[in-house]
């Protein structure tokens, strides 16, 4: 059974069409966003499915599966704005509820959720009826989150110069064409079979993963 229960932690939360349309637009240099606003929506709406068996299986999830997802972010974050687009089509297609929850207004539900110690974002949380825990994506694919990883590493006391560099890399590996989203789709598709395979939706038969 899952230990965690988050149901009487969350505060606030929006609609994904709320907080894209509440945006602030902005511009990240370091990642090769001129505007993240229309940059969101440009995701957003270019999302296509690279296979079809990933349409498939996350289409036969359906609603009552009872599972509804609670993403915690900010608009500022540039992992936000390449990643939030594509969680809101999946759960689209999975015909899962989606809200938006301001990192900074849920600020104990988001230490639940930290990456190596930190605040990382965005964190899809997953939950069932009664707010039990069932699983969390975030915030990064997990080969572009590697890779800041071994920056942290081998910089234990990085300079401002060293952290644009950074954020330049992991800004150019965004930008590499949609490989990053196939990838983002295969890490919840993996996420989601293991609902099933643990029986973390009970009383439901999950699609098989393909």
């Amino acid at each position: 059974m899952p230990s965690l229960n988050i149901k009487s932690l969350i505060n606030g939360g929006i609609t994904p069409e709320s907080f894209m349309e509440t945006m602030e637009v902005r511009e990240m240099r370091l990642n090769g966003i001129p505007d993240t606003k229309r940059k969101f929506r440009e995701i957003y709406q270019e999302f296509t499915w690279e296979h079809d068996e990933d349409e498939r299986f996350f289409g036969a999830f359906g609603e009552q599966a009872g599972v509804s997802c609670h993403i915690l972010c900010t608009d500022w974050c540039p992992d936000v704005i390449w990643n939030v687009p594509i969680l809101f089509r999946v759960m689209e297609k999975a015909q899962v509820p989606v809200e938006v929850l301001i990192m900074e207004e849920n600020p104990e539900l988001m230490d639940l959720f930290l990456t190596n110690g930190g605040r990382a974002q965005p964190i899809a949380v997953f939950a069932d009826r009664d707010g039990n825990v069932l699983g969390r994506w975030g915030g990064r694919p997990a080969y572009i989150q590697a890779v800041m990883e071994e920056f942290k590493r081998t910089h234990t006391d990085p300079q401002r110069e060293h952290m644009n560099q950074i954020y330049e890399t992991i800004g150019n590996l965004y930008r590499a064409g949609s490989s990053y989203q196939t990838v983002v789709v295969w890490e919840l598709k993996t996420l989601f079979a293991e609902f099933r395979d643990h029986a973390l939706v009970s009383g439901l038969l999950l699609p098989q993963a393909q």
